[in-house]
């Protein structure tokens, strides 16, 4: 089954908890801190592995969770960080995030890989937080969340010659007669439902990766037939070859197909007409061929390829043709640097990395910021509280509690957890 398109949610490992120990042996004085750190969460990597042709393996599995990190234990010693989740997809994919619509990443050779969710790192335990002012500190810290997103994962075929054209044209047959594709043939429309790659050599020793994709009719960008599906395996050809069925089959006129065909591709993707296209008029061999031939010259001022895909004629030809022009094409990137995440290297701070609003009686504090610095807080000892009390007021929140008009003993409430206000 081709599957070129799924959503999944991806979890990251949180980081494993820190531990709060201390050092009590004989003839030790003054043992001190001995919690380690927790380990490092698992991240989630996308990587290429050139043997997949489809996404079908992440069809099944919408939500992908990497393990957490080993918590810290006694005598200073860290816990193990998490293997990291490796899913393999095919060349020619693209990771978006579905929130920000930003790609996350293109992987198209071998071996390309990419971090989508970032494992949390692990919790410190109180050896960590030992200072000349404070040597023996009865806190730790709770490890980092992982990263959570939701993803698009897409495949685009990965070839440099895309062949395009009405149902019924030829496309399947002339694959078939130059590589070993070996697609579906038959006399109906829409017998190709998913594309087909194909290698072919030139006689000349040349190569290069041929795509049929499935006919286009009107309307093929809004939705119909097989709509804009299939549209998208274009996008990363070089060369475009539009076949034209010159005999006219079913009453069908060429002029109006060729245009028809370049108006979904417009309507699609305006970057597709600036691709180099080469015209094929199939089934030569069929009565009135070339007088339709001679109209579609009056009309359609562009050099046109004459063959018949099943007696071969004009093959050879029109193979040489799209190998020099594939030569003189560079592999230009598919995306603009723009659309990539890693291009975003700086992002505008909210002048408050908070906000709060009242939910009846209660005042509500919410914020990527401080409710990480909530779950990495261990709560089981006085002095762990009053470290987050201090990273509250140092972010502001108190100042803008007194500003909104708290009075003591109102309950403020972060994510799941409520507090008493004690100014």
């Amino acid at each position: 089954m081709f599957i070129d398109e799924v959503i999944i949610e991806l979890n990251a490992g949180r980081g494993g908890n820190g531990c709060m120990a201390f050092r009590r042996e004989k003839y030790i004085e003054m043992g001190g801190p001995y919690g380690g750190n927790g380990g490092k969460g698992g991240s989630i990597i996308f990587e290429v592995d050139e043997g997949l042709n489809t996404l079908i393996d992440l069809r099944y599995n919408k939500i992908y969770k990497a393990k957490s990190g080993e918590h810290g234990t006694g005598k200073g010693c860290n816990g193990k960080n998490a293997e990291d989740l490796i899913i393999k997809v095919p060349p020619g994919t693209t990771i978006t995030d579905l929130d920000t619509n930003l790609i996350v990443g293109d992987l198209v050779k071998k071996d390309d890989r990419v971090i989508a969710a970032y494992g949390g790192r692990g919790g410190r335990g109180n050896m960590a937080f030992a200072t000349k002012n404070n040597p023996a500190p009865a806190f730790c810290e709770n490890g980092e969340p992982g990263e959570v997103r939701k993803v698009k994962v897409e495949l685009k075929l990965l070839a440099d010659v895309g062949l395009v054209g009405m149902p019924s044209v030829g496309k399947s047959t002339l694959i078939s007669m130059i590589s070993a594709a070996k697609p579906k043939i038959a006399a109906y429309h829409f017998t190709t439902l998913t594309p087909n790659l194909g290698v072919v050599r030139v006689k000349d020793g040349r190569s290069f990766v041929v795509a049929d994709l499935p006919g286009l009719i009107e309307g093929a960008s809004l939705g119909e037939g097989l709509g804009d599906k299939f549209l998208k395996h274009i996008e990363r050809t070089r060369v475009i070859a539009h076949i034209i069925d010159m005999s006219a089959f079913e009453g069908r006129d060429p002029i109006e197909d060729y245009k028809i065909i370049n108006k979904e591709l417009e309507n699609f993707n305006k970057k597709l007409m600036d691709k180099p296209q080469i015209i094929i008029a199939n089934k030569m061999d069929v009565e009135g061929s070339l007088e339709n031939l001679e109209k579609f010259k009056k009309v359609i001022k562009q050099d046109v390829y004459p063959i018949s895909a099943i007696t071969k004629e004009g093959i050879d030809e029109v193979l040489v043709k799209i190998a020099d022009i594939l030569d003189t094409q560079k592999k230009e990137p598919l995306y603009e640097e723009e659309k990539f995440e890693s291009h975003v290297l700086y992002k505008f701070k909210e002048e408050q990395p908070f906000r709060i609003y009242k939910d009846g009686d209660t005042y509500v504090v919410a914020g990527d910021e401080i409710e990480k610095i909530l779950k990495m807080t261990w709560f089981a000892s006085d002095e762990a509280f009053r470290r987050f009390s201090n990273k509250l007021r140092k972010l502001g929140i108190d100042d803008k509690l007194k500003e909104m008009g708290i009075q003591e003993g109102d309950t403020v409430r972060i994510l799941d957890y409520e507090f008493e206000y004690r100014d």
